[in-house]
């Protein structure tokens, strides 16, 4: 797997790193809310490629309990950052998304933000997928955000399309929505003016990445 060189880009205490979190959180309520799992407490969730676990904080800032959370990271050394990180009861797991340990139909919603990126082998993506799906519980959602062009110009970043989701997840229902302005004009304008920054982020073609939900119907195996 290739490094994950934008995950926690946006971690960082500047305008630009509050004006990142702070759309990222606006777009992720909505989408949570038109998906109907709002709240988020009682529900089960999995992020796969959790990092050191800045989304999982951020599902429990969201309402959601920390004993219902699960992460599952590739690297030990972000797995043992998480693990000091996340409040107690959150489990940190250290293995590959490729072949998760729990049952089929485990969790209410997956997510995975920015994992798919990263990963450059097409054996692998459909691997991971075929996981995500089989371990959601059916009416679960899987929350997707990543990048859907290579602003960065990274060979260590493989973007993922529209049409390749739509392989990866056959049959399933996909609703995305390009969000989060590009990092170049984040960090250009923010500085300057947040509610310029707020309003050329409302413009999909300046936008790097898809946010969405991804569901399976009763007929999708």
């Amino acid at each position: 797997l290739g490094r994950r060189a934008t995950r926690d880009e946006d971690t960082s205490d500047t305008v630009t790193g509050r004006f990142q979190r702070q759309e990222r959180e606006r777009h992720v309520l909505r989408l949570l809310e038109r998906s109907g799992m709002l709240p988020l407490s009682g529900k089960r969730i999995l992020e796969v490629g959790c990092g050191t676990g800045k989304w999982l904080r951020d599902l429990i800032a969201w309402g959601a309990d920390p004993h219902a959370l699960v992460g599952i990271e590739l690297l030990e050394a972000s797995v043992a950052r998480a693990r000091r990180l996340c409040p107690p009861g959150v489990v940190i797991e250290t293995g590959n998304a490729a072949m998760l340990s729990h049952p089929s139909g485990s969790f209410d919603i997956v997510l995975q933000a920015t994992l798919f990126t990263s990963v450059l082998d097409d054996d692998m993506r459909r691997s991971i997928a075929a996981e995500m799906l089989r371990v959601l519980r059916p009416g679960g959602i899987i929350v997707w955000y990543d990048l859907f062009m290579n602003n960065l110009g990274s060979s260590y970043l493989r973007p993922v399309t529209k049409e390749e989701l739509r392989h990866l997840f056959p049959g399933c229902l996909l609703d995305l929505r390009r969000v989060s302005l590009s990092p170049v004009l984040t960090r250009l304008v923010a500085p300057r003016s947040w509610s310029a920054s707020t309003m050329l982020s409302r413009f999909a073609p300046l936008c790097t990445h898809y946010l969405g939900a991804i569901r399976r119907p009763p007929m999708c195996s």
